[in-house]
């Protein structure tokens, strides 16, 4: 009897991700695009094990269930660009959820089908779709905003300003950013300026797993001029462990945000600046960290999948870290300094998800736990910020309700600290909890300044 192919539920296999093939002509084609949108949420609205990640799904399901069909071909396709416009590209149903991900037959990518959408989106105003305005534009951005809000004096300006109710209500009417949605500070004294300000001292790289034992630290638009104390951290933790720190002659946003609108030959420019400088200095010898696990993404998987012939992004990708990655494969050679004379007590933990998505394990917990008398609960559910979405004055009531789970967890949890890889969910959780009976919430503690803390550095 010959053997017959049966369509199965799920999976064992691990999962795997197709080249993004943007530059096909096909990739911009309507007809086709909406062919694909409509067999994949057919499939979603058929499982539905996705509907307590993000507004996405509930956005479908409801359409669905309100239907005069019951059945996605009942479905009003206005509906599907509200679905797309939800989605913020954190990747948690294809890594956590879906059974039918690639190579599972269906060969379901329910993100990288959005990041399809939104660039139909972004190249063609499609008919039903709210449009791409000057504002999201602006807060996608980084690097022009940075460079603005950053010069000396205005910097001043602008953080007191966002600070005022006025200067929030200005921010509300010309931006459409939600008047109590977190907005970071600028500063002038950039971490760029900092490091090439200090000195830094030379040591014989040693050479640990996959590990090279110099590292290139790319800063990213947000450590760089929103938390330069995140590259000092850094920095100051590697250098304690004998890891030589430089940065890198020239640095411009990684591509994340263009990412979420789906402007993707602009990510081609910023692709085009980063990788020959990056790619020259892993010729060097030198591996790479980023404080910010979006970034550090980019350039493992975003990257890679969009460019999948080009040999430096390639050889970029191969040579990135996330800090806490690095730290833990110097740690299983012995070679990390584990004399912490400071307790750190309890932590309350955040797991962003595009460091979940990387698949590395916990590995900020691991290293964080090493430090004696230190708890560390860790909490991998969505933090609700992702990107713009969250500050965004028409999605923050969503994004307040998806990061409801996590802000109950921390305020629960009476730790001595709270803290999340991604400083931009720390102050989500922060907004959240500054609403609570015992009035202004602490700041979030970034793990690695828990970590130079529990050094005395």
């Amino acid at each position: 009897m010959s053997e017959q192919k049966v369509a199965r539920e799920g999976s064992l296999e691990a999962p795997t991700r197709h080249p993004i093939a943007w530059k096909d002509p096909e990739y911009g084609n309507e007809a086709s695009l909406f062919k694909e949108l409509e067999r994949v949420f057919d499939i979603c609205h058929g499982c539905r094990r996705c509907f307590s990640l993000c507004n996405s799904f509930p956005t479908l399901f409801d359409a669905v269930d309100e239907s005069s069909t019951g059945e996605v071909d009942g479905v009003d396709k206005k509906v599907y660009w509200d679905v797309v416009d939800h989605c913020y590209l954190c990747d948690m149903c294809y890594m956590t959820k879906c059974p039918y991900v690639p190579p599972h037959p269906w060969n379901v990518d329910f993100p990288h089908l959005m990041l399809r959408a939104k660039a139909f989106k972004f190249n063609n105003a499609p008919e039903g779709a709210k449009p791409i305005t000057t504002r999201d534009k602006i807060l996608s951005a980084t690097d022009l905003v940075g460079s603005i809000a950053g010069i000396p004096v205005v910097a001043e300006a602008v953080n007191a300003i966002n600070k005022t109710e006025f200067g929030r209500k200005m921010l509300d009417k010309t931006l459409g950013v939600h008047p109590k949605a977190p907005v970071p500070e600028y500063h002038s004294n950039t971490y760029r300026k900092r490091h090439a300000r200090n000195e830094h001292p030379t040591f014989d790289a040693k050479p640990a797993g996959d590990t090279r034992g110099k590292v290139v630290l790319f800063a990213t638009c947000y450590g760089n001029r929103n938390e330069p104390q995140l590259g000092e951290d850094l920095t100051a933790i590697f250098e304690h462990n004998g890891i030589p720190v430089r940065i890198a002659g020239r640095e411009k946003c990684c591509g994340m945000p263009k990412l979420e609108l789906g402007d993707l030959k602009a990510i081609e420019q910023l692709k085009n600046e980063n990788i020959p400088e990056l790619a020259k200095l892993v010729d060097e010898g030198w591996d790479i960290v980023t404080p910010v696990p979006s970034c550090t993404l980019m350039f493992k998987q975003e990257l890679p999948l969009m460019f999948p012939d080009d040999p430096q992004v390639i050889k970029v990708r191969d040579a990135m870290f996330d800090p806490f990655e690095y730290l833990w494969a110097r740690y299983k050679e012995n070679l990390l300094n584990t004399d912490f004379p400071h307790r750190l007590g309890k932590i309350s933990y955040h797991v962003p998800c595009h460091l979940r998505v990387q698949n590395l394990g916990l590995k900020t917990r691991d290293v964080l736990m090493l430090v004696p008398e230190t708890e560390v609960d860790a909490i991998e559910r969505c933090s609700g910020h992702n990107g713009t979405y969250g500050v965004k004055k028409e999605y923050r009531e969503v994004s307040m309700k998806i990061g409801k789970p996590v802000i109950r967890r921390v305020n629960d949890a009476g730790a001595d600290y709270y803290s999340s890889d991604c400083p931009m969910a720390g102050h989500q959780i922060e907004s959240g909890l500054t609403g609570a009976d015992t009035g202004t919430a602490a700041p979030p503690v970034h793990p690695l300044t828990l970590l130079r803390r529990a050094y005395g550095i």
